[in-house]
């Protein structure tokens, strides 16, 4: 039996996993990541990537190579039985809220080979055909045995990562419960080579009275994703093969299929596990939460799991930060987890229901809803907000604190672009910073000097007063890009007194430079 070390250990090779071990990598943390498949999946129902993942994608610097592999869907096209009932462009619907205003698709095996190079690249290899066995939490570290091959090895390591999916065995192995449902409905999905009436680099979507399907792009290639219901009379067959439905596949969708390339059906969940800690511990991704594919959240919220508890893990093992910042991860991610369930239940339930009245709104009701609410500028932007995760924030957190014009504690940090650059550029650092928008108070420069947290002063501008952040206000902004403490005035009692109760230390030692309008400054 061999015996080693590490900082972190993560269990599974997914989406979640993959992203944990990018971020820890990029923050200098030394990491193992395995996965009991020998190799990265083929096939992948996950298919939207979200504005916030590319934001963070950007911050360890892989959007560009993320984006030249996926699709843009450029508009959404709403059909019913009597024609097309609207047209909703996807171009640009969050211009203004993000550097990625759009709608993007990228299937999830594409997703994960990418994050492999990049983990490759950074000297991380994914240790495949290996399979946790038992773990045990010592206090001090987590005694791990793992199995590969019939090998056995134990690994210590300071904490341990489940990101191992919804069966997951570190989650039965803490004994967390896992509560919630099944949907009584059996989906197909499938990848094909066909021609229709489809939307190029668009989403279809075919509303009637029995339900929905969905067409969009899935690879440049040029093949297309199918999602559907699977028809009732073929709901309690033991095996399913698309010929068994293609008749009511090709109906629905509008599209004649010519060759398949893969095809699945399956039942929904909906669950959240009770705890996504203990101790030393940890789950994110599919093994704290699962749920309806409406709106493709799943695997953005896996990473956003990820993201979260990566800045944290680092600051704690690299003694950067004291253990409550790392006891905000459960708050912070179990609560979004059961918001999502419940927002994501409401729509599927709506889009998946077999009641006669249920199924008159969708096909007529619906369609005109949308088509108001998406033809404005407001409309459009609170339906990007809805489904692309900026939304997202943490004002209960007990890391959270103070409010600025309208952004409070907890907030996602407002994207405002600037003539050369935008407010999100020095994120790329994963570091702790504080923004100021407007004039930086020299004796606020000074006073916080000592802490070698970097401050970046951006000149006022109408996009800054439209995001809802104050002039001349202060925001200390965490390395994952939400604000931890809001300012309406640059005092820096309350920043120090801050950064003093969890014990902050910036990952960058020498002193920090500070940026007005576009331009580097030294503090000196």
């Amino acid at each position: 039996m061999s015996m080693s070390k590490t900082k972190v250990l993560i269990a599974g090779a997914g989406p979640t996993g993959l992203t944990l071990a990018l971020w820890l990598t990029r923050l200098g943390v030394p990491v193992r990541i395995f996965d009991k498949a020998s190799a990265p999946g083929e096939t992948s129902r996950a298919l939207a990537v979200q504005a916030r993942t590319l934001e963070f994608h950007r911050q360890i610097g892989i959007v560009e190579d993320v984006l030249a592999a996926g699709v843009r869907i450029e508009q959404l096209t709403v059909h019913t039985p009597a024609g097309i009932a609207a047209r909703l462009p996807l171009a640009d619907f969050g211009r203004g809220v993000s550097p990625y205003p759009f709608a993007f698709a990228l299937p999830q095996d594409i997703h994960e080979r990418l994050l492999i190079t990049h983990l490759e690249r950074a000297g991380i290899v994914v240790e495949r055909d290996t399979e946790l066995v038992a773990f045990e939490d010592k206090g001090d570290a987590v005694v791990v045995t793992l199995n590969r091959d019939g090998r056995t090895e134990t690994v210590s390591a300071a904490y341990l990562a489940g990101c191992d999916g919804a069966r997951s065995a570190v989650r039965h192995g803490l004994n967390i419960g896992f509560p919630g449902g099944t949907y009584e409905q059996s989906f197909y999905v499938a990848d094909v080579d066909g021609r229709g009436d489809v939307t190029r680099n668009g989403m279809d979507t075919v509303i009637s009275a029995y339900g929905f399907a969905i067409v969009m792009p899935v690879r440049q290639s040029g093949s297309l994703r199918l999602i559907g219901i699977v028809p009732k009379a073929h709901e309690a067959d033991e095996s399913i093969t698309f010929e068994t439905i293609r008749a009511d596949v090709e109906r629905d969708t509008g599209v004649k299929v010519h060759q398949v390339n893969w095809f699945s059906t399956y039942r929904v969940h909906h669950r959240v596990a009770e705890h996504f800690r203990i101790s030393r511990v940890f789950l994110a991704g599919d093994a704290g939460h699962i749920h309806s594919p409406a709106g493709g959240q799943g695997m953005n919220t896996g990473m956003g799991d990820a993201v979260n508890l990566a800045w944290k893990l680092a600051a704690v093992v690299q003694g950067r930060a004291d253990q409550p910042l790392l006891d905000s991860y459960e708050p912070e991610r179990i609560a979004f987890a059961g918001k999502l369930i419940d927002s994501t239940d409401q729509a599927f339930r709506v889009a998946t229901s077999r009641s006669r009245l249920v199924g008159l709104f969708r096909r007529y009701l619906m369609p005109k809803i949308l088509r108001i609410a998406l033809g404005t500028t407001a409309g459009s932007r609170a339906f990007f907000g809805l489904i692309s995760q900026t939304r997202i924030r943490y004002r209960e957190s007990p890391i959270s604190s103070g409010k600025a014009g309208r952004i409070e504690g907890g907030d996602r940090l407002p994207y405002v672009a600037g003539t050369r650059d935008d407010n999100f550029e020095p994120l790329r650092s994963l570091d702790w910073q504080v923004h100021v928008y407007g004039e930086l108070n020299a004796e606020f420069r000074a006073m916080l000097a000592p802490a070698g947290i970097p401050i970046h002063a951006f000149a006022w501008s109408d996009m800054a007063k439209a995001a809802g952040l104050e002039r001349d206000g202060a925001y200390l902004v965490r390395p994952d890009g939400h604000v931890a403490l809001a300012s309406p005035v640059q005092e820096a009692a309350s920043f120090q007194r801050y950064i003093a109760g969890l014990a902050i230390r910036p990952r960058i030692a020498e002193r920090a430079p500070y940026r007005i309008s576009g331009t580097m400054h030294s503090l000196a």
